[in-house]
């Protein structure tokens, strides 16, 4: 069981970093949560770790929504243009909202939009497809 609020304590990270990196070891199939305990657990699977990244259509479209420079920050608000729309996403804390469809949608739900995880990664300087940060 990994405890995010005792894993930043002994880190000195914050608790929203720690579930932020939580999330991209997920992603990459090291880390696993159960909904039942609420709770993360350490896994490995038995797979190529970025083949889950690969087959993310999300991850995959805010890489490159990021790496083709489509988001514009403004403290806490971000525009991103994605095709002929532009997207507002607002950061409060560690949660994100947007005004796409995905995200009237599934309010969080089912992970953030692509627009926010684009916001996201610019906002900490992700090394995005192409070599671009």
């Amino acid at each position: 069981r990994i405890e995010p609020a005792s894993l930043a304590e002994q880190s000195g990270l914050s608790v929203e970093r720690v579930r932020a990196a939580l999330t991209r070891l997920g992603t990459a199939g090291r880390v696993g949560y159960d909904l039942a305990d609420a709770a993360y657990f350490h896994r490995e699977l038995p797979y190529d770790a970025d083949r889950a990244e690969r087959h993310n259509p999300r991850l995959v479209a805010a890489r490159r929504l990021a790496g083709e420079g489509a988001v514009s920050l403004d403290g806490a608000r971000a525009t991103v243009v994605s095709g002929d729309r532009r997207y507002q996403v607002r950061e409060s804390g560690s949660a994100f909202s947007c005004t796409c469809q995905w995200w009237a949608d599934y309010r969080g739900r089912r992970g953030p939009c692509k627009h926010a995880l684009a916001v996201r990664m610019v906002r900490r300087g992700a090394t995005v497809a192409g070599g671009a940060r």
